[in-house]
């Protein structure tokens, strides 16, 4: 999720998972928090203007028939089953496959939160702290390998879409994605094939 976040650094002993079940039962509103480069992101309630960029561009994906799209799921990396490195909700993703029963064994293992190895993209769209998403959540994307990382700036009124990651695995603060396309928000942007050309002026 992408809105205006409070973070809080992370003591390294405690699970990042219990700390955000801790945050999301003292909060007064429904949250989902997230967990980047040792500190927990709590974001307030998007607004209108966030979540309608976020569905519209997951309509037309839905539309041109690309399976396996989806809003709300989070998705974890860790080096060891103990030892988690992030906990990620994109505003929008697309997942490689269906999830197996392997799966949903580790997300329920993992209290909520699936294997990030399923996304084959993950969507972001920014609010005013978009040094969050440009930033932490760029290395973490590209840490995980996930091919795929399309970036809504709002503020800057444009379109990134990051491919071929370059993830470290000894320093993940130096993961990058090797090519990066730029274009004006509120045009058309291309994505890789398979997928289709997407459509912001109606964002």
């Amino acid at each position: 999720m992408s809105a205006d976040p409070i973070t809080e650094p992370v003591n390294e002993a405690q699970d990042p998972i219990d700390l955000l079940i801790e945050f999301e039962k003292a909060s007064k509103e429904p949250i989902r928090a997230e967990y980047v480069e040792g500190m927990v992101i709590v974001p307030p309630q998007p607004d209108h203007n966030h979540n309608r960029a976020a569905t519209e561009l997951y309509f037309q994906l839905r539309t041109a028939g690309i399976a396996h799209v989806g809003i709300g799921n989070g998705y974890r990396t860790g080096v060891t089953a103990e030892k988690t490195l992030s906990l990620l909700v994109p505003d929008f993703y697309v997942m490689r496959r269906e999830p197996s029963d392997l799966d949903e064994a580790y997300r329920r293992t993992n209290r909520g939160w699936y294997p990030i190895e399923l996304l084959h993209l993950a969507g972001e769209v920014t609010s005013t702290n978009h040094e969050t998403d440009t930033g932490p959540k760029y290395r973490s994307y590209a840490a995980a390998g996930v091919p795929l990382y399309v970036i809504v700036h709002r503020y800057e009124r444009k379109v990134y879409v990051h491919s071929e990651p370059v993830p470290d695995k000894k320093q993940p603060l130096n993961s990058h994605y090797r090519t990066t396309t730029v274009t004006e928000l509120g045009g058309t942007f291309p994505l890789p094939a398979p997928y289709p050309v997407l459509d912001t002026s109606v964002l």
